[in-house]
């Protein structure tokens, strides 16, 4: 998880102010429509998956209004029928690439994410060669200034709630669970009352491939094309991010 932290606050802070608003968006209107569609219904009460997915699009500032009409009209007959898909390949220099999408047009997505990796010097593999590279953890994203108790009480109630690991960056708290506490901590979130920047299941590396800055900026370079893609939801790698490759992204 060496520089994950890191890496998601960039993401955060950077993500606030530039053209991935809309894409953020785009994000969220499709997590609620799976919520809706998958996870029982369209009560956030009775829903869970819908409860995150409200969770994240608030993340991103979405306003209510907006969350509402997605509601309303992923609950209804002319909903988008959305089904998730993931890939698996890697980039340059053997970076490993995880990439989830949610389409309502699997040939296009397909078709989209192998013209990316070609293009970029990576390449396309088969579903499942790069599971064993990942482990599925829970990510909680939370912003210090919303948690009104004291950091070490807060940090005991969060182990009480799963917490396997809690890393602190500038104005951001990043809490990791195992797969299976994904549901317990944020029922502890909830019980604290405290809402999340973020909270998702993600593929966290076992191990990671350290390059020079250069090398680095170019997988990172790759990464942002396929978040930039309509259908990609989530991109994951073993790309390390290190200090150097951090200072030299601020200083872009």
């Amino acid at each position: 998880m060496a520089g994950h932290s890191k890496w998601a606050n960039i993401k955060h802070r950077k993500g606030a102010q530039d053209k991935k608003r809309a894409k953020q968006f785009t994000r969220a209107i499709k997590e609620i429509s799976v919520a809706v569609k998958e996870g029982g219904g369209a009560d956030p009460e009775a829903n869970p998956s819908l409860r995150n997915a409200i969770s994240n699009a608030k993340g991103v500032n979405m306003p209510k209004d907006t969350i509402d009409r997605a509601i309303k009209k992923a609950s209804g007959a002319d909903a988008d029928n959305y089904e998730t898909v993931s890939f698996e390949g890697y980039g340059p220099n053997g970076v490993a690439i995880f990439v989830e999408c949610t389409t309502d047009n699997t040939n296009r997505t397909v078709a989209s994410v192998r013209s990316i990796f070609t293009k970029n010097g990576g390449s396309l593999g088969t579903n499942g060669s790069l599971e064993f590279l990942f482990d599925k953890k829970g990510v909680f994203v939370l912003e210090k200034e919303k948690i009104e108790m004291n950091l070490e009480e807060f940090e005991l109630e969060l182990i009480e709630g799963g917490a396997t690991k809690i890393e602190k960056e500038d104005d951001l708290i990043t809490v990791y669970t195992d797969f299976n506490d994904f549901g317990l901590m944020s029922s502890k979130l909830e019980e604290l009352n405290i809402e999340t920047k973020s909270s998702e299941v993600q593929r966290i590396p076992l191990n990671t491939v350290e390059l020079p800055v250069e090398d680095a900026k170019k997988i990172l370079n790759l990464i942002e094309k396929f978040e930039d893609d309509e259908d990609v939801q989530n991109v994951y790698h073993n790309l390390e991010i290190t200090d150097e490759l951090i200072k030299a992204i601020d200083e872009n």
